[in-house]
């Protein structure tokens, strides 16, 4: 029969022996220094110089003076003098200068957090991952960044999201109170998508790129042409606006056929442009001019444009183009005006075009 525990190597008190009380007391003193095991140190390879009973230490490699050939086991100073405890299996143990949880592998201590994890069915940090977001993480700033040349690394970061096939949506959700207002990837296709939305399920895309060609679209861009089906009279000395009742396309309804002018839906800058196509009524010296005016009253600078010379019946145009910050609800409409004589602009080939560029 051993006279110790298989584990702790505590002694057991045998048969018929005397003064039971030592070995009792050699048995409480091994336990009291390994239960809860917290050491003060790991790194040192000699006693320290000032020392208080109980006092516990992991021995580092290379150990001199009272703790020679103690490498890595736990030293705990008692009754006045130093007590090893050889290290097993699976002994956990607090470093306290460190803060950190060590655990004996069999042959060195180790830290408790792995090196590596792998196939984890949920992780969650700072908040519960569940089936639907295995991955899960509630905080207030996140880093990734590149292992550098002189860490083994290659100095890039790349983080690549995968789909299983172009039918299958890839992206970025972005939300406020768990309500979407954005996404940004590959939706559906392999289109580069962007589009927004102010309830979370109807949405608009702001921008579209082709994978195959890199051409860039914008679906929602205002851009509109409008034009007049009839000639518009105009008389003399008087800038009248242009009926501009139809149109080739207008993307977000920005024109209004009905009045006859671009209303800007959003804040920016745009493009505009126009012809005036010139129709004789009574007399070709008619002297022609045309303009384009901010909210009804205020010519846009550098729109104005004159012919002052005999005119060809449809044949003679002028040709505008500007640029114009605008405010949101801003009106933009095409005035003509004749000097001289009356005359037509004619149908058809008189027409009032502009986008948003900025």
């Amino acid at each position: 029969m051993s006279d110790a525990t298989t584990h702790l190597l505590l002694p057991y008190i045998l048969a018929a022996q005397a003064q039971k009380h030592v070995t009792h007391n050699e048995a409480l003193r091994i336990l009291d220094g390994l239960v809860q095991l917290s050491v003060l140190d790991r790194d040192l390879t000699a006693p320290p110089g000032s020392l208080a009973d109980g006092d516990r230490y992991i021995v580092g490699s290379g150990a001199t003076g009272d703790w020679a050939g103690w490498d890595l086991n736990v030293a705990l100073w008692t009754d006045g003098a130093w007590l090893r405890l050889p290290p097993r299996t699976g002994w956990r143990a607090w470093v306290e200068d460190e803060g950190l949880l060590l655990v004996y592998d069999g042959a060195t201590w180790i830290g408790t957090t792995p090196a590596v994890l792998q196939n984890i069915a949920l992780l969650g940090v700072g908040t519960t991952a569940d089936a639907s977001n295995p991955f899960s993480a509630k905080l207030n700033a996140a880093l990734w960044t590149a292992k550098t040349v002189a860490e083994g690394g290659t100095g890039d970061l790349f983080y690549t999201m995968n789909k299983e096939a172009a039918g299958d949506d890839l992206g970025l959700t972005l939300q406020t109170g768990f309500v979407t207002k954005a996404l940004v990837g590959l939706f559906g296709t392999d289109r580069f998508r962007l589009a927004v939305s102010a309830d979370g399920s109807t949405f608009f895309d702001g921008l579209s790129v082709d994978n195959a060609t890199g051409i860039v679209d914008q679906p929602r861009l205002p851009r509109f042409k409008a034009y007049t089906n009839y000639d518009n009279y105009v008389g003399v000395g008087t800038w009248t606006k242009i009926g501009l009742n139809n149109t080739d396309y207008n993307d977000q309804g920005a024109f209004d056929a009905a009045n006859n002018h671009f209303v800007a839906p959003v804040d920016g800058t745009y493009l505009f442009g126009a012809t005036l196509l010139y129709k004789i009524n009574a007399s070709a010296t008619a002297r022609m001019r045309g303009r384009l005016v901010l909210n009804g009253t205020t010519e846009i600078r550098g729109s104005l444009g004159e012919i002052s010379a005999t005119h060809v019946s449809l044949a003679t145009a002028i040709w505008l183009q500007t640029m114009v910050p605008l405010t949101a609800g801003d009106t933009v409409e095409l005035q003509g005006y004749f000097r001289v004589a009356d005359g037509y602009f004619a149908a058809d080939h008189t027409s009032f075009w502009g986008c948003k560029v900025g």
